[in-house]
């Protein structure tokens, strides 16, 4: 079992006790490439019985330039995503950047993610919970990890206990992101769902071109250390060639890649279990 309990409409393989994928692309950037994705992944997770949600962004607002490719406009990324759902029978997570959006969004997918910068959004939460949906709020890179008991607690008070907390490591200079593993175990103790973000975590930000880096070669690593300490899941995004993905693709994973990486992880998540049971 997921440790802290997830109990997301559409969600299999629940009690298979592996840990909880959160998998796709960065953004949706059209039909065909969103259902190629997403059909391979469900195989994944069917194939190592892990409990999966679809991830993409209807729409990019953190964009380093203004002419940045931010979404093919959201009624249409939206109706992909609803259409994701119900074609595989699996539920979706979309982010949400203002209040107004909550309760549009909530009606195409199972769960809003709160983007890391907008994590103290008051508002923002407030809105997302109101909605009874599932919330990923994703944690800050500039906050510590028992800083989010904060978040988790402006939704909990809002009357929703549906709450997954997502790591995504911490600002090391300007360019540069470190991922702190003790955050897993302390966010925990909020009883929250703990995903680790094992691309995203490896952005280099900030860089003089306008474009962010990445380290995708650490993938994997970012992936075993954060089974390793327990987290309840793991964040990842795919794509067929990520060198042309239109969003994030310098720390994405090539999707041909992810089979080998989950066989490894779902390899270690017994190990974990074992010494644990």
């Amino acid at each position: 079992m997921i440790k802290t309990g997830i109990n997301i409409p559409l969600l299999k393989h629940t009690d298979s006790g592996n840990f909880l994928l959160i998998a796709g692309p960065c953004v949706v950037e059209g039909e065909d490439v969103v259902f190629e994705i997403a059909e391979h992944l469900v195989k994944l997770s069917d194939k190592y019985q892990l409990p999966y949600i679809f991830k993409a962004s209807y729409r990019k607002a953190n964009r380093t330039k203004i002419d940045s490719f931010s979404g093919i406009g959201d009624e249409k990324a939206l109706k992909i995503l609803a259409r994701v759902r119900e074609k595989f029978s699996i539920p979706v997570i979309t982010d949400i950047h203002n209040p107004d959006e909550a309760e549009t969004a909530a009606q195409y997918v199972d769960v809003l993610q709160i983007p890391a910068f907008l994590c103290r959004q008051t508002d923002l939460l407030v809105a997302a919970a109101r909605t009874g949906k599932w919330i990923n709020i994703k944690k800050g890179q500039f906050l510590s990890g028992s800083s989010m008991k904060f978040a988790v607690g402006k939704v909990k008070d809002s009357g929703n206990n549906n709450i997954i907390v997502t790591d995504r490591g911490n600002m090391f200079g300007y360019q540069d992101i470190v991922v702190d593993f003790r955050n897993i175990p302390i966010i925990q103790k909020t009883g929250v769902p703990v995903i680790m973000d094992i691309t995203h975590s490896l952005q280099q930000p900030n860089r003089e071109a306008g474009v962010s880096g990445g380290i995708p070669e650490m993938i994997e690593t970012i992936g075993r250390a954060a089974i390793s300490v327990g987290a309840d899941g793991i964040f990842i995004e795919t794509h067929p060639d990520p060198s042309s993905a239109l969003s994030d693709g310098a720390n994405m994973l090539k999707m041909c890649n992810m089979d080998n990486l989950l066989y490894k992880l779902v390899a270690l998540r017994n190990t974990v279990n074992s010494f644990i049971s």
